[in-house]
């Protein structure tokens, strides 16, 4: 990353719009603002238009945090798309799958 300058945040958005595909945004922000406004300023939301934040979840390195949340230096934003198959089912699927 960039050198840090005195009020501003160096962090990272990571989007995976399938798997072994994901989209790593260096983003630069005033401090203090919010992992939204990260997310809106790294344009990710222009290179992906299917990422919607009023139904998809967001996190700090694997860990859920608000869209309001400061972000800090060296954050990686990450953007969750949301589950195609319960995880509990897939696990299933596969089992049977490899017994036949």
């Amino acid at each position: 990353m960039a050198e840090k300058i005195d009020g501003e945040v160096d962090c990272e958005v990571v989007y995976a719009s399938a798997p072994g595909q994901a989209t790593h945004l260096p983003c630069r922000i005033e401090s203090g603002a919010t992992l939204q406004q990260a997310i809106e300023s790294s344009g990710i939301l222009q290179a992906h238009p299917d990422i919607d934040l009023t139904v998809m979840r967001v996190g700090i390195f694997g860990k859920l945090k608000p869209l309001d949340q400061p972000a800090r230096t060296g954050d990686r934003i990450e953007i969750y798309r949301p589950l195609k198959i319960d995880p509990k089912m897939a696990r299933r699927l596969r089992a049977e799958e490899k017994a036949r």
